[in-house]
């Protein structure tokens, strides 16, 4: 049902005196993205991932012959093989991956097995057990029992291990990391030599 309810099209395809719609996400980067994650999708099926869901276009939310080629259907699915691309790698696209799994400790094997993600989120009913899982997952951010987005231009984003290299940016981070500092400065960032996290994340 939440998968069926999610909307998009093009942002601003209403009339004169029509709300803007409420559309919960966009276009990929390009078509070449599309193309990739299809493959990626058909390479999970190939090897016996279940396909839960798969959505498809709406042609009447696009304009008449509007290019949609960079845009693409949310897809669900589970049981990955572990030598599958999706298995280790986030999808940059609408595509949720569901990994079963029996004790805490898969959980936190399976949430870590790409080396490194940008955001996470941890639900749980027992809110010591999420705090717990949280502090041992290896994302820049953590919301528990609540969704985390990399956040507004003001808040700093980054990642942790393969997820990002460099300098971490957003707000006053961002300003550190394109200006002169002083002489011995140690940016915040995910550098070769040395990993050094903002205070607030």
């Amino acid at each position: 049902p939440v998968l069926k309810s999610i909307r998009f099209g093009h942002p601003v395809l209403v009339g004169a005196s029509e709300e803007l719609p409420d559309y919960d996400f966009g276009p990929l980067i390009n078509a070449k993205k599309v193309e990739e994650l299809r493959v990626h999708i058909g390479e999970a099926l190939a090897k016996n991932a279940v396909s839960l869901f798969e959505g498809s276009l709406d042609e009447s939310l696009f304009l008449p012959e509007q290019d949609i080629s960079s845009y693409f259907g949310p897809v669900s699915l589970m049981n990955l093989a572990s030598n599958c691309h999706l298995y280790h790698n986030e999808p940059f696209g609408p595509v949720d991956t569901i990994v079963l799994v029996d004790r805490v400790e898969e959980l936190v094997n399976e949430m870590n097995v790409s080396n490194g993600a940008l955001v996470s989120s941890v639900a749980c009913d027992d809110p010591k057990l999420a705090r717990q899982i949280a502090s041992q997952v290896r994302a820049f951010k953590v919301g528990i029992n609540v969704m985390r987005s990399r956040g507004d231009r003001e808040e700093c984003f980054g990642g942790i291990g393969q997820s990002w290299k460099g300098c971490f940016v957003g707000g006053k981070y961002l300003v550190q990391a394109t200006t002169v500092g002083e002489p011995g400065e140690r940016l915040y960032g995910n550098f070769p030599d040395y990993v050094l996290l903002p205070p607030e994340r």
